[in-house]
């Protein structure tokens, strides 16, 4: 595995590649890589001739109090885990490589922002959280080049932003999102959950188990908004602080007052002082049918 953190080697190395009709993925990551991401990097090996990973903290996407700081950051045992799993090229790059004027905001023009997708759900909490999704996004795609970019479905909303920047924008990359790989007990995996202490940890399966629950009682003909409610006051009950619990259309995110047959119910929930967030995909006639 070649290991660069300058522009330029990214640049070469694709060029060659591509030189010999290889196919390119990316994955871009923020490292401390768990089965989640390594999952993407296996993905990616069966789309592509030569995979690309890039690992990188992007402090445009945190707020102010946020984790930024304290985030965690692994880079030996995750160089060694992308080796094992047949990564040909990791991009490092620093903060001067990605922001080169005097600070991330200097330069409007480089800013890149999908509007009303980024500023309901996440958005709505951490307003400027997802214009450093789709600048940084933007930034790597115009350096990797890539046929195909391999992202996780757990951050559901961030994975609509980043298709919707895609089509307006006419990137040629095709946006390939894998379901969320889970703990054995269904929460879902993330670099965050190692803040959970051991009875938080205990409690945080209540997520996917709710999720789960409540689909398939609106596929049962629930009522929406009582629903969102109740799951909103289980959260509470549980100890949760709940930003939001909500069904919406998977692709445009709007609100639903009313079943469709495709649906994803979103959530997101600070148990102590770690943020939580899930959701689950699912379709009405699919659960019906079963129940």
């Amino acid at each position: 595995m070649d290991v660069v953190e300058s522009t330029s080697d990214v640049f070469n190395k694709v060029l060659d590649w591509k030189g010999q009709h290889g196919r390119v993925a990316f994955v871009p990551t923020m490292g401390n890589l768990h089965a989640g991401h390594l999952s993407l990097v296996e993905k990616a090996r069966g789309l592509a001739d030569k995979v690309v990973v890039s690992i990188y903290v992007n402090p445009m996407q945190f707020g102010a109090g946020e984790d930024f700081d304290t985030y965690p950051r692994t880079l030996d045992a995750d160089k060694k885990a992308l080796i094992e799993a047949g990564v040909d090229l990791l991009f490092l790059p620093s903060n001067e490589t990605m922001y080169p004027g005097p600070s991330a905001n200097s330069t409007v023009s480089a800013q890149v922002y999908v509007p009303e997708l980024s500023e309901i759900l996440c958005g709505a909490g951490r307003p400027s959280h997802f214009l450093g999704v789709t600048t940084i996004v933007n930034k790597f795609f115009n350096i990797v080049q890539p046929d195909v970019a391999i992202f996780g479905q757990k951050d559901f909303q961030q994975v609509a932003i980043i298709r919707r920047m895609v089509s307006d924008l006419f990137m040629p990359v095709e946006i390939v999102a894998l379901p969320t790989t889970r703990e054995s007990d269904g929460l879902a995996m993330s670099s965050r959950n190692q803040y959970l202490t051991e009875n938080e940890r205990n409690k945080a399966s209540l997520l996917s188990e709710l999720l789960s629950q409540m689909s398939e009682t609106v596929a049962n003909g629930a009522d929406i908004a009582s629903i969102e409610a109740k799951g909103a006051e289980i959260l509470v009950l549980s100890g949760f602080e709940p930003e939001y619990f909500s069904f919406r259309d998977p692709v445009s995110l709007s609100q639903l007052t009313h079943a469709q047959k495709d649906m994803v119910v979103l959530v997101a929930a600070k148990l102590g002082s770690t943020r939580l967030i899930d959701n689950r995909l699912f379709s009405c006639e699919t659960l019906s049918n079963s129940a």
